[in-house]
């Protein structure tokens, strides 16, 4: 059974239509592996032993019948829990909210999933409010990198990226406000997308606003593209949700990287410094790349540091979804939140359009710089994944999480598709990703070159030691 928590979406719904084994056996593998890996790595704050074998059950029925309800018909899946579904309370990862509920809503992207026959396993951890990009909360503790339990499985969905790389589930939901679902997938070493803003319909809206989005996270890029066939239709709750995407993401994941023309930038033009190690498997996979057929060139984007006014945008969002609670509610917050909280809440209303002129005007210049490139590369992250428990790296001088995440962040300003790709490991067997950046709306594309990544063995899915 234990292989069946090896195989992607893609593979299992293959064997599914071909009889070689049925949703039944692949939910009781993978919440076998869920309930093995919780103790030590702690990806979920809640599993659906019983509900999950019922929609197996009834998606195995369907399948013996030849009439599979949808696209992901008895794949098991797992939500962050920021996203709601219905009948589980959604905590984020905070004492203040009241698990009594009413739980009678599924968010648009679980709708979606429900919809299409996914079983839903469980529901993973997430810092408070998705706050920071490491993975603890007051509420359900420290979650630990499945390669190395004394490391981070980074932030803010590093439940969903624990669990898809120790096999409990092929495809997670997370949520992504300044790297939330990169920066974990990265530490990880598995696949995944922020897609353009709007792409995947988000309700209840975020109170970080137009910086969330939500992403699929996976063992590949092919398991992504299926996933956002379903996620990226539109939603009425959602104002600002795109109209349907015109093409097919897994029908455009073909057709290669030869004549793209792409930019590497391995620091941001010296701004940041990044570990050896992992500067040499960025640039491994970019000569690949250039073997392929794309047109590689190292220059840098003009990003100029915009980190304090994402901070501006990101305390204010912060101290909006505490604006609430009560003085004892606050006391009880994680206390670099409750630290940004009041930060955010002494913001005015000019500093706030003054972070947004300089968000906008941000956009323009990657806008102008994709009128020359296709496709920006970086790494995903300077380092690999530090010690559990803490915000920063110890001894990095860092402040914030934002001072070692310096790839991530300013895309989610921008609200382009990016992606991450495990590219290799560092001495100590810890993940190293690969980002892919296209201008907005050109989520296929960044899917067709992490794809094409994958098929010609550059990446893949990298397996903790044991698992």
């Amino acid at each position: 059974m234990s292989e069946l928590t090896e195989l992607t979406a893609v593979r299992l719904l293959e064997g599914y239509r071909r009889g070689e084994f049925s949703p039944v056996e692949v939910t009781r593998a993978a919440l076998e592996r869920a309930e093995e890996i919780q103790p030590e790595v702690n990806a979920f704050v809640r599993l659906f032993a019983e509900d999950a074998t019922a929609r197996a059950a009834a998606s195995e029925e369907r399948w013996r019948r030849g009439a599979p309800c949808g696209l992901l018909d008895g794949v098991p899946v797992t939500v962050k829990d920021i996203l709601l579904l219905r009948g589980a309370p959604t905590l984020k990862g905070s004492r203040t909210i009241d698990p009594a509920g009413p739980w009678d809503e599924d968010a648009p992207s679980v709708a979606r999933l429900r919809e299409h026959g996914a079983v839903f396993l469980g529901k993973t951890t997430t810092p408070e409010f998705g706050w920071k990009g490491v993975t603890d909360s007051p509420l359900s503790g420290i979650t630990r990198n499945p390669h190395d339990p004394t490391r981070t499985a980074g932030g803010s969905s590093g439940g969903a990226a624990a669990a898809v790389a120790l096999g409990a589930g092929p495809l997670a939901l997370g949520t992504d406000g300044g790297g939330s679902v990169r920066i974990p997938a990265a530490f990880c070493g598995i696949f995944a997308l922020k897609p353009t803003y709007g792409r995947v319909p988000l309700y209840p809206p975020s109170a970080f606003g137009t910086l969330a989005h939500v992403g699929p996270m996976t063992r590949d890029a092919a398991d992504a593209a299926l996933l956002m066939e379903v996620i990226g239709a539109p939603d009425s709750r959602d104002w600002s949700a795109l109209a349907a995407a015109s093409g097919s993401f897994r029908r455009e994941l073909a057709g290669g990287v030869r004549g793209l023309r792409v930019a590497y930038s391995p620091s941001l033009g010296g701004q940041v410094a990044v570990r050896p190690e992992v500067a040499a498997a960025v640039r491994r996979a970019v000569e690949r790349l250039a073997g392929l057929g794309a047109y590689v060139e190292e220059t840098d984007p003009d990003l100029a540091e915009p980190v304090e006014a994402f901070h501006t945008l990101w305390f204010a969002g912060a101290a909006r979804a505490a604006q609430h609670l009560s003085r004892d509610q606050r006391e009880r917050l994680d206390p670099g939140l409750r630290e940004i909280c009041g930060a955010g809440a002494r913001h005015s209303a000019l500093d706030y359009l003054a972070a947004v002129d300089v968000r906008t005007d941000l956009g323009r210049r990657m806008g102008r710089f994709h009128d020359t490139y296709d496709l920006l590369v970086t790494p995903t992250l300077p380092i690999t994944a530090f010690e559990a428990g803490a915000e920063v790296p110890k001894g990095s001088g860092h402040r914030r999480w934002t001072g070692w995440t310096p790839f991530t962040y300013p895309f989610n300003m921008t609200q382009q598709p990016a992606a991450t790709v495990p590219v290799g490991t560092d001495a100590d067997g810890l993940p190293i990703g690969l980002q892919l950046v296209a201008a907005r709306h050109r989520d296929a594309l960044v899917l067709r070159a992490a794809h094409t990544l994958y098929e010609a063995g550059v990446t893949a899915a990298v397996t903790p030691a044991g698992s």
